[in-house]
């Protein structure tokens, strides 16, 4: 299940204004999308469409969008959308370099949160952290509320593992998978590097949650 790809098609007339504040069903396709088509855009100003990327990349800060009138677009753009976080991994932790901690726009508790730390973490840590994130829902933002993860992306260095691992969430699936990429090989530093997207999340209480799980950064 993780690993399904979604695209959603969208006039960009119609996202906006207020009218989609409230659209919940819309800012979840958002959040789990992996490209998103923004058709009719002969029909708004170029101030329009800025505001209307800017409200879509606030929700996810990993989605790509696609300009487009009359739902024309090159297929080559939708038919291959796992092409970045292929088994090399090299594509996946360029991209994820380039995602921002975002404000609500669009939906005002759905954000998107991305930090980075150097070390490794014990592959039973990992799942521990996960599961109770998304299974326990006992991780909480500092207002005590719970943490709900829409989606969760990311580049993990596996204690006494040499190769890349990839992590994605989608809910209450999650995934673990070896690259075929060694850190050495990409990096003289073992990285991690994490997205999430979902309502009330912290990105405080997410980092320090991880970082405490996360041995010194010679570890293999």
């Amino acid at each position: 299940m993780c690993k399904k790809s979604l695209l959603i098609l969208c006039c960009g007339e119609n996202l906006f204004g207020d009218k989609v504040q409230e659209d919940t069903t819309l800012t979840r396709q958002v959040a789990l999308a992996d490209l998103i088509l923004i058709n009719k855009t002969d029909l708004v100003t170029p101030e329009e469409l800025t505001a209307v990327k800017r409200a879509l990349g606030s929700i996810n800060g990993l989605v790509q969008t696609i300009e487009t009138q009359r739902s024309r677009v090159d297929l080559s753009h939708v038919l291959d959308l796992h092409a970045f976080d292929s088994l090399s991994g090299i594509g996946l932790q360029k991209r994820l370099q380039h995602v921002q901690t975002t404000r609500p726009h669009l939906d005002k508790s759905i954000t998107t949160v991305t930090f980075e730390t150097v070390g490794s973490i014990l592959e039973e840590n990992l799942n521990v952290f996960i599961q109770n994130l998304l299974w326990e829902k006992s991780v909480k933002d500092m207002f005590g509320n719970p943490m709900e993860i829409i989606r969760l992306k990311g580049l993990v260095a596996i204690k006494n593992k040499s190769k890349q691992v990839i992590v994605q969430c989608v809910h209450e699936l999650y995934d673990l998978e070896e690259t075929s990429l060694n850190w050495e090989e990409s990096s003289n530093r073992r990285i991690n590097r994490l997205v999430f997207i979902g309502r009330n999340l912290d990105k405080d209480v997410l980092k320090q949650l991880f970082v405490s799980c996360v041995t010194e950064e010679n570890s293999s």
